[in-house]
């Protein structure tokens, strides 16, 4: 290059993407201990680093820093649920679809219906329309299939075609018993499914030994006792909204199923921190999303900048979480939406 020229400009190069610390009084990283006075790093839709707040500030060039108020919190995930606006503090889910133009809510996954009564529906025109809109679906987070029938064959089919395409399975039990899925196939790792009355010790068992996840999806009004009997025998629980907007929201369940523990004698130390570790962790295992690059349901380097805000005090923040406090922000995949002033 001749003397006396600046160079130009490099073609290509990108900006660098700055650095955002979300930071609060008190972090729930969830598979770490609380952090007092601590924040969140984030890059683009990635979280950097979690820890207190002066070593963030020190350690890296923070372009900007959002101080909230209260707790920041793994941001919820409701492990089943059919379209329409989230709970508080939800930033992933899993959605039921019944049409490819179901436009999805949320990051997670999107689970295609199956409806179909009989095995000569299933033949006749459910197979294809189950294939053609498992291609159509446009979604970032991948989609799954929601057996909704209690055709022996029919699930027996479906359970085929997830383990041949890899897809997920979200099964429901109030149509379909533990033994029924079993039979028919649908059990595993791939799999939760969808609590819809209490279960007794030998279909806790079964699941547990399938390795299949239970989400909690009451009715209202339901007592819930059997919950605290999936957690204390090693069951691994997800909380769900449920395909009605009527029921409770995520944290409202939790609050139930402790107080109900309380009321009737069942062990209690350390439940607080195993049910808020059931509406995130939980609900991004059943996802298949709680590990890896991008992971949900926890806060760590490499996972996903999704993140609750809730205005949430006290000594013992899992406690104070399941006051079921308010939401004042969520923080999905980076981008911030404010629920309140």
């Amino acid at each position: 290059m001749p003397r006396g020229k600046r160079a130009g400009p490099v073609l290509g190069r990108r900006a660098p993407v700055p650095i955002v610390l979300h930071s609060a009084p008190l972090v729930l990283p969830i598979t770490t201990e609380p952090i007092r006075d601590g924040g969140v790093a984030i890059r683009g839709d990635r979280v950097l680093q979690v820890g207190p707040r002066a070593d963030l500030l020190a350690y890296f060039p923070i372009a900007e820093e959002r101080r909230w108020p209260g707790m920041i919190v793994a941001g919820l995930v409701d492990a089943c649920s059919g379209p329409g606006v989230p709970a508080p503090g939800v930033t992933a889910r899993a959605e039921i679809v019944t049409a490819p133009a179901d436009q999805p809510g949320l990051p997670g996954l999107s689970y295609v219906e199956v409806a179909c009564a009989s095995e000569e529906e299933w033949e006749r025109i459910g197979r294809d329309a189950v294939i053609t809109a498992m291609r159509e679906l446009d979604r970032p987070g991948g989609v799954g299939v929601a057996p909704r029938t209690a055709d022996p064959q029919v699930l027996e089919d479906v359970a085929l075609l997830a383990r041949t395409f890899g897809l997920r399975l979200l099964a429901d039990l109030g149509l379909d018993s533990p033994a029924a899925l079993d039979e028919a196939g649908a059990l595993g790792p791939h799999c939760h499914v969808a609590r819809a009355r209490p279960l007794d010790p030998g279909e806790r068992k079964l699941l547990r030994l399938r390795g299949t996840r239970v989400t909690v999806c009451p009715a209202p009004g339901e007592a819930l006792d059997d919950v605290p009997a999936l957690l204390d025998e090693g069951d691994r629980i997800a909380f769900g909204t449920g395909l009605s907007p009527a029921g409770p929201g995520l944290l409202e369940q939790a609050r139930v199923v402790r107080e109900r523990a309380r009321a009737i004698g069942a062990r209690t130390r350390g439940l607080d921190r195993r049910l808020v570790e059931a509406l995130t962790l939980g609900g991004a295992g059943a996802l298949g999303m709680d590990g890896g690059v991008g992971r949900i349901g926890s806060l760590g380097p490499g996972g996903r900048a999704d993140f609750a805000v809730f205005d949430a005090r006290g000594r013992y923040p899992y406690s104070a979480l399941l006051t079921c406090p308010p939401c004042l922000a969520t923080v999905t995949g980076g981008r911030t939406a404010s629920r309140r002033p």
